[in-house]
């Protein structure tokens, strides 16, 4: 089956009633309002999204913008996946990288800029994220990893991760990161899927 629509479903399946609401109410001004009161699930708002080309495979942004207004954290983490070509079972870095990304969202706050200008993200880039998550510093911070990701590739590690935050002086959450580190590896050693670890947080941040 089409790695998107199974997102798509995955997301649509983890909405509330609430949260679908607010979905339609933010598609307003894309989806005419016969069609939205129609809608049943997030799925069939998918579907139009989809329908409409609105929404796109090789296009997600709307979809992560629709997630960040529910600040549903859980959920954007399916769609970097998806972006990143990771299935669940992904290799120890990158659920190592996963883990490290969640650290740091929830710890930079607004020294997010300093973050990203050392990680080579440019001033328009950094506006653009501004202006996509108004109100939210975490969802800044994984934007801008995001980013930076996508872009150095296999380049993007915890090592050069934990250099950028240390350039920044951002000390403290460097050491959070290097401890969530040595917890993994104490995990695996033990025989474990280091993503256990990542499961975790995850679930311990879904509302």
């Amino acid at each position: 089956m089409d790695p998107f629509l199974v997102l798509l479903h995955s997301v649509s399946r983890h909405l509330s009633t609430g949260e679908l609401a607010d979905l339609k109410f933010l598609c307003r001004g894309r989806v005419a309002k016969r069609k939205l009161e129609c809608v049943q699930s997030g799925l069939d708002l998918f579907s139009v999204l989809l329908e409409q080309g609105d929404l796109e495979r090789e296009r997600p942004g709307l979809l992560r913008e629709l997630l960040a207004s529910l600040r549903r954290h859980d959920l954007l983490q399916l769609l970097d996946d998806y972006e990143a070509g990771a299935a669940v079972g992904a290799a120890p870095g990158e659920a190592d990288l996963r883990v490290a990304f969640d650290i740091v969202c929830d710890s930079v706050g607004r020294d997010w800029k300093k973050l990203a200008r050392q990680l080579k993200l440019s001033e328009a880039k950094m506006d653009g994220i501004e202006e996509r998550y108004p109100r939210s510093l975490s969802e800044r911070v994984r934007e801008a990893l995001r980013v930076w990701k996508n872009v150095e590739q296999e380049k993007a590690t915890v090592a050069r991760l934990m250099e950028a935050l240390r350039t920044c002086q951002l000390n403290l959450v460097a050491d959070l990161v290097e401890e969530a580190q040595q917890a993994q590896g104490s995990v695996s050693g033990h025989g474990e899927v280091s993503t256990m670890l990542w499961e975790s947080a995850v679930t311990s941040e879904a509302p």
